[in-house]
């Protein structure tokens, strides 16, 4: 996340582009917004680097954001919207996937083109909203590669091994799991560990593409208070 936010610093340099964590890490949302005030700044924009609109997004940031304009008056937040399942992290997640792919001409013999299959693994969450949401990802990749896909979820139903069975019925010769994540932690392990003979995929990440998402969400939500003021 570090390296994401460097990378949205580094093409909007007339911003002062922090990063803060819900939880587990620091610094925490109240310690980076209560910087921003002391700072003198009058407003900020928070972009929630969340893949899905679920609790974090919908309960936990607003509610920081609403105890934030409490201690300070004088500083306007906005929240922007979560990224979700933007074109151009679809476009990041096949790029992820095909670097994962075995390289078909690294053998003796070259082998015949196999039938892929995806398993977008999500955290999985109680909002239907929010694992509907996931359903798209994993539609909108094999729109644009023709891949057989499934969704799989950490945490909930289904599981990857699930998808794993689905995409095999379905015809699948070489699976891969492609995870809907921003950064590696104990859920990926969890997926990784549930299949580990199968290909995984590396983590959205420090993808060129995410941080373009990010500024537009940015953007987004900063338009209209540029428009008023």
């Amino acid at each position: 996340m570090r390296a994401v936010v460097a990378q949205i610093a580094a093409q909007r340099p007339d911003l002062d582009v922090r990063l803060a964590f819900l939880d587990l890490s620091s610094p925490s949302v109240d310690e980076v917004v209560d910087a921003v005030a002391a700072d003198g700044h009058s407003h900020a924009v928070v972009v929630p680097l969340l893949l899905g609109s679920a609790f974090h997004a919908r309960v936990d940031l607003p509610g920081l954001l609403d105890a934030a304009r409490a201690r300070h008056p004088q500083l306007s937040l906005t929240q922007a919207d979560v990224l979700g399942p933007d074109p151009h992290l679809i476009v990041a997640l096949r790029d992820r996937i095909v670097a994962a792919m075995p390289d078909a001409d690294s053998g003796p013999a070259r082998e015949a083109v196999p039938r892929w299959g995806i398993a977008v693994a999500a955290v999985g969450s109680s909002s239907p909203t929010a694992n509907i949401r996931t359903a798209d990802v994993a539609r909108l990749l094999s729109a644009m590669t023709g891949w057989d896909t499934e969704t799989c979820f950490a945490t909930t139903e289904p599981t990857l091994h699930r998808a794993f069975a689905r995409l095999r019925a379905r015809g699948a010769d070489r699976i891969i799991v492609a995870p809907w994540f921003l950064a590696p932690g104990l859920l990926t392990d969890r997926l990784r560990d549930s299949l580990p003979q199968l290909p995984h995929a590396r983590t959205l990440g420090a993808h060129p593409l995410l941080a373009e998402v990010a500024l537009d969400r940015y953007v987004t939500a900063a338009l209209p208070l540029e428009l008023s003021a």
